[in-house]
């Protein structure tokens, strides 16, 4: 299954959320909204700087991480951005793939 980075910063409102529920409590709705769509949360940190909150996620499919990142930041408590992550195998598995490519302007 795919490996994604979800990294969230809080906006006001979501910090409120947190300051009532605490730490657990939002761990707990992350690891429910990603069961929703299949996936499994494999670590979850919070952060100083300009991430608040880091999740390590197994996720179906591409489609299932969009999903998670336009329902949490539609809600208006995060912000997200997700980075794909790959296994040494898959970088290996594209270091092979034949690419056809010209350089702009050759």
């Amino acid at each position: 299954m795919p490996k994604y980075l979800i990294q969230a910063s809080y906006t006001e409102a979501g910090l409120k959320g947190v300051l009532k529920g605490g730490g657990t409590a939002r761990r707990q709705a992350v690891d429910r909204m990603v069961e929703s769509v299949g996936g499994r949360v494999e670590q979850m940190y919070f952060a100083f700087g300009e991430s608040d909150v880091y999740i390590v996620a197994d996720l179906p499919s591409n489609a299932a991480s969009a999903a998670v990142g336009f329902t949490t930041s539609a809600s208006g408590g995060v912000r997200t951005k997700t980075v794909v992550l790959l296994t040494a195998e898959e970088v290996d598995e594209a270091a092979k793939l034949k690419v056809q490519y010209q350089t702009p302007g050759a």
